[in-house]
């Protein structure tokens, strides 16, 4: 029998150094357009959510005909406070033909990459091409990987951020500026939004929020929407939406969970998908206004993981574990015990 992959984060940082973060964040970049081009050959549902009072537990399932992911994941606003994160997750890729794990990896590094990835393939297709000014609100965990995978696609100049809690802003400043990074504090969500050519929303906090205005984006602005990904838990000013070209991974899914549960299907153009296939296109004028509403699906994931698998087998990562009973005959599982 073949032994499992077994992937920690500290096992999946070392690979992200020794291939080279840039290679490792384009070659993801590439391998996220290239799935999107393929998602009508993918199996594609929506996650499997369970909600509570402090947070959510999902279930996001994808697969094509060769291989199968799945990854488990939370959301908790509240566990910072406990010195854990946010988000955490666990992702297993098995062999579609035979139903064997081939690799059970943390995926909570993925999960940031990918969102990043995802957010860049949007952002290369619906931006204006001269962007310079990358804006973000919400400088949680995930903030750094966005704005460097943004930053593969469009010549940023500048990223201009802003977060309610002083300590966040300042471990951005310090890692933004180790990646190359140009970095600027603003001193409200309004200042970002206001110099931004490409902005990113990445908050956590529940509720059908306006953490963007209308009224403070710049003509021909795209938005990133990524922190509103829940019932009932939005981040832009619905008029947003119904004035701009709005996209999304996964239409069924971000009916409920994304910015449009706010203004329903009518508002939105195209799933990202779509774009990426050419079946329709993408920016038009330098002045149209276009969101992305990204509440991550499990193709993504999907993608990252395959990505993630490829690396590690090719450069001999992790650690390659008998996970699964081996017993004298496949019927005989009792034997084991015996």
């Amino acid at each position: 029998m073949a032994a499992v992959k077994l992937l920690t984060a500290s096992d999946i940082a070392r690979l992200v150094k020794e291939v080279g973060l840039p290679r490792f964040v384009d070659g993801l970049i590439e391998r996220m357009e290239e799935t999107f081009r393929r998602w009508k050959e993918l199996k594609v549902v929506p996650r499997v959510s369970f909600s509570y009072p402090w947070g959510v537990m999902e279930a996001m399932p994808a697969s094509d005909s060769r291989l199968y992911a799945v990854k488990i994941v939370n959301g908790h606003p509240g566990n910072p406070a406990r010195n854990l994160l946010t988000v955490a997750a666990l992702g297993i890729l098995a062999d579609a033909e035979t139903g064997y794990p081939l690799m059970v990896a943390d995926a909570t590094l993925p999960t940031a990459f990918r969102t990043g990835a995802a957010c860049a393939v949007a952002t290369k297709h619906l931006a204006r091409r001269d962007s310079r000014v990358l804006g973000i609100i919400g400088t949680g965990a995930q903030s750094e990987f966005l704005c460097y995978a943004v930053s593969r696609v469009v010549p940023i100049e500048e990223v201009v951020f802003y977060d309610i809690d002083p300590l966040a802003m300042k471990k951005f400043e310090e890692n933004a500026r180790s990646l190359g990074l140009r970095a600027r504090a603003a001193g409200s969500g309004r200042e970002v939004a206001e110099r931004a050519d490409v902005l990113i929303t990445a908050t956590a906090a529940r509720g059908r929020r306006k953490v963007v205005e209308r009224g403070w984006l710049k003509p021909g602005a795209h938005v990133n929407a990524v922190g509103g990904d829940a019932p009932g838990k939005t981040e832009l000013d619905p008029q947003i939406l119904l004035e701009a070209k709005v996209v999304v991974e996964l239409l069924e899914q971000a009916l409920v969970e994304g910015e449009v549960q706010n203004v329903g299907r009518g508002a939105v153009y195209a799933e990202l998908w779509e774009i990426v296939s050419g079946l329709k296109p993408g920016r038009v004028s330098e002045s149209e206004l276009t969101v992305f509403d990204s509440v991550g699906v499990a193709v993504e994931d999907w993608a990252a993981l395959t990505y993630l698998y490829e690396l590690a087998s090719e450069r001999g990562a992790g650690l390659d574990v008998d996970l699964l009973p081996s017993p004298p005959h496949p019927k005989n599982l009792f034997a084991l015990l015996r």
